[in-house]
């Protein structure tokens, strides 16, 4: 006990605790030197397996105490609780389902142990699944329950088949280097794991060494062993790793119980749950590495982050390499440089700069938008950029966003760069009496926002910390609540239709964290459900449970791009707390003299989202072939000798007039030459002029990637730029 006390006292003297938040002030990592020694390392598996030698005797006690538990086809199983697993279940049926399950998902109807566990590691935010919770398949149930057996297909399966790789990537490179271990979750497509080596580097030549130690892991089938320990056993447990300890003081309060899990020669900080062993990971590819800072905080320890990839099939790997290829083609920050779209600067990391090229594309994204608006009944506002957090604190947002905020002084008040629109909005609303003749009250604004992104988290154009979205929030009364959610639905349908993408529907619930009462958010819930049956009919939609915003259920839409991604871009959010917290109402219908009051629901939409982010996805949907209407180089005219050069630059200045975007290419290179380094560059129409063009006032088209050839008139095609701009078609000359 002296030495855990010591222990908590020097690290104490580095990092404290602070609203539930780990924080550390400094460095805590220490000197480090490169060793492949896991003696540092057996006391920690010493104590591991005493202590679960310890609770295998202790349950092996247990009197039998018969479960029964159901499965999805309504068949009964009988097991005790405390002995019999999942796996169990899964081999009595047959042994090809026990080969093939990733994971369990459990619902209880009784449960015989109640223990509640802390979670310390890189998964403490995640919400419990309301449709029930992942179990280990090697993990006794513990009461009468359903079971569910998940394989890798499913999205649930497969976080957890690669939350157990990143373990045994972490394994590896603790086995190589002898580094200190800090955090290893999934991710959407992947893991990785940070470590602390000092001031030494995990570059790309080491990858094939940790690939190849993480290889022999899998092969030797080791299974993944759970164990539940107090906070006094885990600081001994981890004492040699400062940041591991660090995790515990932080997260783990005092007298609490925890996890760990082991995985050969790995034993981590862990809430699971895990696969059965090892030797379910098939294929396993160290993919790259980067460095990034303990917590995210660049005034602390230097950390080397190694990324991995890992299936249940080799073939699987081969597909996902080759689809890695293929993304890569589509790179925005590759295509953004070759096509001279933007740039980011080192002096304002996270904020884009838009090259002329890159802003047309932009605008017209905003401009697409502001036409729906025009037809769709919105009215665009502009808003401050800079409030005082008075604001925040009354919407709820600094509990939640303060972190992401820029924050600084002004006359020794706490002023931020606004994060999101909706509470400037609710100023607006509450500026004069309403009334209920105004509602629905559609206000739009494409204000510039500010988020604190971590520098590390800074990804191109999908991760900024300067942005604009199409933010819109509609102020309605309750009966009116299901007309305004299907308009933003069937605004989002032709949204994504105009750009080629499918989508798919999900209703987000409410979360742990949440503001208001349950019945308020059971009455949105409900009236978001009754209009997504009616646009996309009942069984085309999914429930996200818990996934909400903290002040109100949202519907997602999920849109597929042309290599079949997903990406969350736009949202439709129910909203009942922020007009109660800013107290907004709206004088009602009422007879002579009436002067009753109600109050609005707020309902928050984007279509695009982020348009910046909206501008990644589309580059890489199209892979840099713009269609006319957004297209930044819509028009080259290409005169077959300098001669006709003026003839050129007359028709350039009637489409230039006309609205379009249109070069002219009068280099000396050959016809042939220029043609094709017009397709190179994307140009959706080449006009090609010569002798009989300049007699007959005409021009001779080439659509990119059309064959053909159309010689028509000037005003014809403006004529056809015009239906193409307007319509948002790419072929029209046929």
């Amino acid at each position: 006990m002296l030495i855990i006390l010591l222990i908590i006292m020097s690290i104490n003297n580095i990092i404290e605790p602070q609203n539930n938040r780990m924080v550390s002030t400094g460095l805590i990592g220490g000197e480090f030197i490169r060793s492949n020694d896991l003696k540092c390392f057996s006391k920690r598996t010493d104590l591991f397996e005493l202590w679960y030698a310890e609770k295998e005797l202790s349950n092996a006690t247990l009197p039998d105490t018969e479960i029964t538990i159901t499965l999805p086809n309504g068949d009964i199983k009988h097991g005790f609780a405390f002995k019999t697993t999942p796996l169990d279940i899964a081999n009595s049926i047959s042994k090809g389902l026990a080969e093939s399950v990733i994971i369990a998902k459990v619902v209880y109807t009784t449960k015989l142990d109640t223990d509640i566990i802390v979670a310390c590691d890189e998964d403490d935010e995640n919400e419990q699944l309301d449709d029930g919770e992942l179990w280990d398949m090697c993990r006794p149930l513990i009461g009468d329950c359903k079971l569910l057996l998940l394989n890798f297909n499913e999205p649930e399966a497969k976080n957890v088949f690669w939350h157990s790789s990143s373990h045994v990537l972490g394994a590896a490179i603790e086995g190589v280097f002898g580094s200190h271990l800090t955090i290893g979750p999934s991710l959407k497509d992947g893991f990785y794991y940070d470590s602390y080596m000092g001031n030494l580097s995990i570059i790309d030549e080491d990858l094939k060494m940790i690939e190849s130690y993480a290889s022999n892991i899998c092969k030797q089938k080791h299974e993944f062993k759970r164990l539940v320990i107090s906070k006094e056993q885990a600081l001994e447990m981890f004492s040699s790793n400062p940041f591991k300890v660090n995790l515990i003081i932080n997260k783990v309060p005092d007298g609490s119980l925890t996890t760990v899990y082991k995985c050969g020669p790995l034993i981590d900080l862990c809430m699971g749950p895990h696969i059965i062993n090892t030797g379910k990971i098939k294929a396993f590819a160290a993919t790259k590495t980067s460095s990034t800072n303990w917590l995210g905080q660049v005034t602390n320890d230097p950390l080397q982050r190694v990324y991995g990839i890992a299936f249940p099939d080799t073939k699987m790997l081969k597909e996902w390499k080759l689809f890695q290829e293929q993304a890569k083609k589509r790179d925005h920050r590759v295509l953004g440089t070759s096509q001279e779209l933007f740039f980011f600067h080192q002096l304002s990391p996270g904020s884009c700069f838009w090259l002329p090229h890159g802003a047309r594309i932009y605008n017209k994204l905003i401009d697409f938008i502001k036409k729906q608006y025009w037809s769709r009944g919105y009215e665009e506002v502009i808003t401050p950029n800079v409030f005082n957090l008075k604001l925040w604190e009354q919407s709820g947002h600094a509990q939640h966003y303060r972190d992401s905020m820029f924050i600084f002084d002004v006359e020794g008040q706490e002023f931020g760069m606004k994060p999101m629109n909706c509470p400037c909005h609710c100023l607006l609303f509450g500026n004069c009496i309403r009334s209920y003749k105004e509602l629905p009250m559609r206000i739009a604004d494409f204000g510039t926002l500010h988020r604190n992104e971590l520098s590390g988290a800074l990804t191109g154009l999908t991760r900024v910390r300067r942005f604009q979205q199409d933010d819109a929030h509609i102020f309605c009364r309750d009966d009116q609540i299901r007309e305004e959610v299907l308009g933003a639905l069937d605004f989002m349908r032709f949204v994504y239709t105009t750009f080629g993408m499918t989508y798919k529907l999900e209703l987000s619930t409410r979360p742990k964290k949440a503001l208001g009462e349950k019945c308020v958010w059971d009455k949105a819930e409900a009236q978001l459900s009754s209009a997504l049956n009616e646009f996309a009919g009942q069984g085309n939609w999914k429930v996200n449970p818990g996934d909400g915003a903290f002040y109100g259920p949202k519907i997602d839409i999920k849109v597929f791009d042309a290599m079949n991604r997903i990406h969350q871009c736009a949202t439709v959010q129910l909203d009942f707390q922020l007009p109660i917290r800013f107290d907004l109402k709206y004088k009602t219908q009422g007879g002579e003299g009436d002067d009753s009051f109600a109050r609005p629901v707020m309902i928050h939409r984007a279509m695009l989202g982020s348009v910046e982010r909206m501008a990644a996805v589309l580059t890489e949907h199209w892979a840099g072939k713009w269609p006319f209407w957004i297209s930044p180089r819509q028009c080259i005219i290409v005169p077959i000798d300098p001669k006709f050069n003026e003839y050129a630059c007359n028709v350039q200045q009637s489409i230039h007039n006309a609205g379009f975007y249109v070069d002219v290419d009068d280099s000396t290179h050959t016809l042939g030459k220029k043609v094709r380094e017009a397709q190179l560059s994307q140009y959706n129409l080449i006009l090609v002029v010569g002798e009989e063009e300049v007699l007959s006032n005409t021009v001779c088209v080439r659509v990119r990637d059309r064959k053909q050839q159309y010689k028509i008139t000037v005003s014809d095609v403006i004529a056809k730029m015009t239906v193409m701009s307007n319509t948002y078609t790419e072929y029209v000359f046929e």
